[in-house]
């Protein structure tokens, strides 16, 4: 079939379909990664894994986390085709492979990798434990409560307030934008992983977040590490206020249904958070069980 007449049949074929099935073909035409700028320089990549941000300076590329191989390399590819200036350096928020997991990607590209000296630890652990220890490109450089440098009319500034979704979390923050990448600090509406196993404490995380409310403002614009679906990875304090408020009636009914004589079998048959309701998505066994072991270990 020539080019012409396919793209003509093709045409008149989606004109045909309903809505939902026109939305659904669209999908396959289209690239399965996005890039948003938030401003002139700075931008988010979402695809597969922790939401990425990316600064394009006047003379390098600094990256915040890096998804999977396979999603690093395509951000990698966009990149390049926006500027020719090196990838100076790459920060993790901390360990997990949806935010790691492609550092790899980045070996003999990019100068320095940097996260907090836990969350190196806990990558390191974590490689060994699954034997892909060859699969990783572990942080040349690390910090333990901030870390500030100047690139051009940008400064980025670290900071690790305590534990929370694991002991290494980092708020990443580009001063002149005013714009925050949480990392897994912030959920917007979906349920959290709590990876008590790399010293993650709700009871902590919550305290955290009190410290990042406190250190930025009401203007700053916050990016997401995960959100549910219909709502955005990027947004405002109100959310980090929202999922702080969250945790927060986590560890509440999780006490209360301790108190009340539940089994742990029993408690994690739970559908629904009081004060959380607008946590809908799967998962919710994964807060209550952690909150659960946090609130009965002693």
């Amino acid at each position: 079939m020539h080019r012409r007449s396919f793209i003509q049949n093709t045409a008149l074929t989606f004109g045909a379909l309903t809505l939902a099935n026109q939305k659904l073909l669209s999908l396959l035409f289209e690239d399965p990664w996005k890039i948003t700028m938030l401003t002139k320089n700075l931008g988010i990549f979402t695809e597969r894994g922790g939401t990425i941000a990316f600064y394009l300076g006047k003379k390098d590329i600094v990256v915040v986390d890096s998804q999977f191989p396979d999603q690093s390399k395509h951000l990698l590819d966009e990149l390049k085709k926006r500027s020719e200036n090196p990838f100076t350096l790459l920060i993790n928020t901390h360990h997990h492979g949806d935010h790691s997991g492609g550092n790899i990607t980045f070996k003999g590209i990019v100068q320095h990798v940097l996260a907090h000296e836990n969350s190196k630890k806990n990558q390191e652990n974590s490689a060994k434990q699954n034997k892909n220890e060859d699969k990783q490109l572990y942080p040349d450089q690390t910090y333990t409560n901030i870390w500030c440098h100047k690139e051009g009319k940008e400064n980025i500034c670290l900071y690790h307030f305590g534990a929370a979704h694991t002991n290494g979390d980092s708020f990443v923050h580009f001063e002149h934008a005013n714009i925050v990448h949480c990392g897994d600090l912030v959920f917007n509406r979906r349920h959290p992983y709590v990876d008590r196993t790399a010293g993650a404490s709700i009871k902590s995380w919550i305290e955290v977040l009190d410290k990042g409310l406190a250190k930025f403002d009401n203007k700053t614009r916050f990016v997401y590490g995960h959100a549910a679906t219909g709502y955005e990875v990027t947004g405002t304090s109100d959310d980090v206020k929202a999922f702080r408020d969250y945790l927060g009636n986590v560890l509440k009914f999780t006490e209360a249904e301790i108190k009340a004589g539940k089994t742990k079998e029993e408690f994690l048959k739970a559908t629904l958070i009081p004060g959380g309701e607008e946590w809908k998505t799967d998962g919710i066994q994964r807060p209550l069980g952690a909150a659960w072991d946090e609130l009965t270990t002693k």
